[in-house]
């Protein structure tokens, strides 16, 4: 098993990695079908399924879809470009499709959100066809939003389930688990971040790899500073007002002050959360970590440590990332991080046990204290649904990636207080995960029909 570094943390858009930036990721998978394709379309149609038709509006699914279609990637996304893009679709009832021309496409009739059943490889499923002039279906795909910008088709998802039963990958520290990964770890001598990057450079130059990293910091750290200096109400209908500049002024104005209480730390953490969590709210830039609901939390870890702890140095926050990549590798491999499918505990508590992960890396921990920290964190999670309001990512996402900033910097202090030998494994943790989102009602599960979602007024 190997996903890469740049697998797990991806440049993209809000506000929700699975919702908006997958849906725009499978537009332009179609389009690149559509291209090698030997007939010649003349109109689209797309239909959305599960969660993606129940939250869709909310997450901008169905602008995401459009603006797929148009040519628009997460990675390279502009925001004026895209509102000009919109406004011409709506106009011309037609996609100008790079590299195939017009096509006809009313997004009042041609896109359809289905509230049936979902389809039967994901709840995050959409399918995207291509008509003739007399409409009839010439191209026909589905695509599965699988949680992290990670976008699957129906022969793709087979192949990964088969995947998983198969030969190691040629990478130098193939670990598919906890256990492997210490097994490894203790057989070379190495960190987990140094198994990660032997593995990475299997596929990169150094130089690829440490600009690559760097770039990863660089947005998520921007997130952070833009998130603390927004202001207003986020959009949707909710009326959320943007809570980080406030909360950065006030403790700003404590600073140094000898009657601050010790606690004060943590309104620091949550600031960092909130403030990611507010951009991506926004529609804004933000870095999967390891999904747009969960983005804060590992960006608001390292900025605590790089502020507030002594000795932290920004030369090792590859170290950080590539350590909390290995633990969000096997969140995923063996369980998932999709909300869609297990709930907030795979966003948040998987974001949690990559960033307690991290930092216990770069505080010295050895591989077995950092194995505990991520399992502490993500214990502390389990169960824990995803019901947003409003089926926007907005309450109680942006708080509760501040909490789980908060679990991750206690579960890697806990850790690192013992010598990493524990009793509930981070094995264990990781199939809990997925066995209490199988089991997890439909409802909680990013579909906005229950939890908070249907407790707190809407309007």
């Amino acid at each position: 098993m190997f996903l890469s570094v740049f697998d797990m943390f991806k440049v993209g858009i809000g506000p929700s990695s699975s919702h908006t930036m997958g849906p725009m990721v499978a537009g332009g998978m179609f389009l690149d079908r559509l291209r090698n394709s030997p007939f010649r379309a003349q109109g689209l149609r797309a239909t959305l399924h599960g969660s993606l038709a129940f939250t869709g509006v909310g997450h901008a699914t169905d602008r995401a879809t459009i603006l797929g279609l148009a040519g628009f990637s997460p990675a390279t996304y502009d925001p004026e470009a895209a509102e000009a893009a919109l406004a011409a679709i709506r106009a011309t009832k037609s996609i100008d499709a790079p590299g195939i021309g017009p096509l006809a496409f009313d997004p009042a009739t041609d896109l359809v959100f289905d509230y049936g059943p979902n389809l039967p490889g994901h709840a995050n499923g959409m399918v995207l066809r291509a008509t003739d002039a007399q409409g009839d279906v010439i191209l026909e795909e589905t695509y599965y939003s699988i949680g992290g910008g990670f976008v699957l088709t129906d022969k793709d998802l087979a192949a990964s389930t088969e995947a998983r039963k198969s030969a190691p990958a040629a990478v130098p520290h193939p670990f598919d688990s906890a256990a492997a990964m210490l097994e490894m770890a203790r057989a070379s001598g190495l960190s987990i971040a140094a198994m990660k990057r032997a593995n990475e450079l299997k596929f990169r130059s150094a130089a690829e790899l440490d600009k690559g990293i760097a770039r990863i910091w660089e947005v998520m750290n921007g997130c952070i500073s833009r998130g603390m200096e927004g202001s207003g109400i986020l959009p949707g209908g909710l009326k959320v007002r943007r809570r980080a500049k406030g909360i950065h002024e006030k403790l700003m104005a404590e600073r140094g002050l000898n009657m601050t209480p010790p606690h004060v730390i943590n309104d620091w953490m949550s600031l960092y959360a909130m403030a990611v969590n507010e951009e991506n709210a926004a529609g804004g830039q933000v870095v999967t970590a390891p999904t747009n609901g969960a983005a804060g939390v590992v960006p608001a870890v390292i900025r605590y440590w790089l502020d507030h702890v002594p000795g932290a140095s920004q030369a090792r926050v590859g170290e950080f990332l590539l350590t909390a990549a290995a633990i969000g590798g096997l969140c995923k491999h063996n369980a998932s991080i999709s909300g869609a499918e297990c709930g907030c505990q795979a966003e948040v508590g998987s974001a949690a046990a990559m960033a307690a992960a991290g930092l216990a890396a770069v505080l010295g921990g050895t591989p077995e204290q950092v194995e505990n920290a991520a399992e502490i964190a993500l214990e502390h999670h389990l169960g824990m649904t995803c019901d947003p309001v409003k089926g926007l990512v907005q309450v109680p996402c942006i708080e509760r990636n501040g909490l789980g900033a908060i679990k991750a910097v206690s579960a890697a202090s806990l850790a690192l207080r013992g010598d990493g030998q524990h009793l509930v494994s981070l094995d264990a943790c990781i199939e809990t995960m997925r066995q209490t989102g199988r089991d997890m009602n439909e409802k909680y599960k990013e579909t906005s029909l229950g939890g908070l979602a249907v407790n707190v007024p809407n309007c």
